[in-house]
């Protein structure tokens, strides 16, 4: 069955616009609602959001469509997506909802689910979905059978010590100067908590959202404000989160920006020496950096490489008992603690391992050179068949780039082409991946970085 909302995080699209809208999101959730209806007690429904205006238009649609389905709804307020799989699980409540188009802009808003056991929806279960969907719920709650809403307000108290428990006990940040850009987004109140709790002397940008303003030449996605702050603050260490906190990009004392594969290196090692890394693996996407596997083979841990996408890292993670994964992009898995990626949590195993060293972030966080990458985004129509996708693929410059992968997520337009350079088969020099990458680097917003990748997630 061909899929009509569900993406690869939910379902996500321009607000006020279908399916972005309250009408949609009503209808979503009595078929969610009438899809996890299972025995008589009282069904529980945890929904947070981000900070995007259009939150407050869904967020009440969303609350009567469940109690509609008789179902009672917690609200929490703006929180990152990790928290609310945190809360999920800690409520027993059936249902997470988080209300975040992530590292898109504040035009964007989504849908994503949770299931009460903190991890998000197999395909099939959102395909069940979709079908009620279409059809309409086989039933509502009675007068007296309607759910309630009420709002927790220590939710946000609860995650900063879920997340605190991370960091290994005895260590602290005294001493170190941290710079956190919360993108104008969920984390903007949590996240320099966290680090100042620890101990550290936390200087925060991104932390006056307004509705309009989250991811806008900030956060994960645009660096260059957190390298720049570091920089005049003669910081130790530069922790950018996006829109819903749930990645995370890393700057260190010299202004070099490191991305999600740096940091996968650097929390592998740093657990396969206290030997904490299950089946002494890692898994990422097929979209990770060469550089990254030849790091860690040469450490004796394993790749294993996925679909793009963290559902599909978590997926591979539980059929073979790791315990870390992520993307290059900045989603971190680390299945000890959290069912989702993590910003604060994978930025506090960064800082635990600079800790514990005693050396300084450019010491201790670059572990490879990556080899030259370039992504590039090609449009491509909605009704686009499998063979000319092929086709594409065909003419892919795989042999003198050395690897190629192609990437079209359920409702973008465009499809994403990663080559990378391997220098074991190809010409060196100043060619224009190599330039791109080095902008990257340099923690340019207008370098091809993975996380300047487009707008589907």
């Amino acid at each position: 069955m061909t899929r009509k909302f569900f993406g690869t995080d939910g379902i996500r699209g321009t607000a006020n616009t279908e399916p972005m809208t309250p009408e949609t999101a009503l209808k979503v959730a009595m078929a969610v609602g009438e899809c996890f209806h299972n025995g008589t007690h009282k069904h529980l429904v945890v929904i947070g959001k981000d900070t995007r205006l259009s939150g407050y238009m869904l967020e009440p649609a969303l609350t009567a469509g469940f109690i509609t389905m008789g179902m009672d709804v917690v609200l929490v307020g703006p929180l990152p997506t990790p928290a609310i799989a945190m809360l999920t699980r800690s409520l027993r409540a059936d249902i997470g909802v988080v209300i975040s188009a992530s590292h898109n802009p504040y035009a964007d808003n989504g849908i994503k689910l949770f299931g009460r056991d903190g991890y998000k929806l197999s395909d099939e279960l959102e395909t069940t979905i979709e079908q009620v969907l279409g059809k309409g719920p086989g039933r509502r709650a009675q007068p007296g059978e309607l759910g309630r809403a009420r709002r927790l307000d220590d939710a946000g108290g609860r995650y900063i010590e879920f997340v605190k428990q991370s960091f290994p006990r005895g260590l602290r940040l005294d001493g170190m100067r941290v710079v956190v850009d919360c993108a104008h987004g969920a984390a903007y109140k949590v996240a320099p908590t966290v680090f100042w709790e620890l101990g550290a002397e936390v200087f925060s940008i991104g932390v006056a959202p307004d509705g309009l303003n989250i991811n806008r030449d900030c956060g994960a996605l645009a660096p260059g404000q957190m390298r720049q702050e570091v920089l005049a603050r003669r910081a130790d260490i530069g922790i950018a989160l996006d829109g819903d906190a749930d990645r995370l990009i890393v700057c260190d004392e010299r202004g070099e920006i490191l991305d999600g594969d740096q940091l996968m290196a650097l929390i592998a090692i740093h657990l396969a020496r206290g030997e904490r890394l299950d089946g002494n693996a890692l898994v990422a996407t097929v979209m990770s950096n060469l550089g990254l596997e030849r790091c860690l083979s040469g450490k004796g841990i394993e790749l294993h490489r996925t679909a793009v996408g963290d559902r599909y890292v978590i997926e591979k993670m539980r059929s073979l008992g790791c315990n870390l994964g992520g993307e290059q992009s900045g989603h971190i898995i680390l299945s000890d603690y959290a069912t989702t990626g993590d910003g604060l949590i994978a930025a506090l195993q960064v800082l635990a391992a600079i800790v514990e060293t005693g050396k300084r972030a450019s010491e201790v966080c670059r572990l490879f050179d990556p080899v030259p990458q370039l992504l590039r985004n090609v449009s491509a129509s909605a009704t686009e068949s499998r063979s000319s996708r092929a086709r594409c693929s065909r003419r892919s410059p795989r042999a003198r780039l050395g690897s190629a992968r192609h990437r079209r997520a359920a409702g973008d337009p465009q499809i994403r082409n990663r080559a990378g350079h391997s220098p074991d088969g190809a010409r060196r020099g100043p060619g224009a991946v190599g330039k791109r990458r080095r902008r990257h680097l340099r923690g340019d917003p207008g370098g091809d970085g993975p996380y300047r990748v487009g707008r589907a997630g």
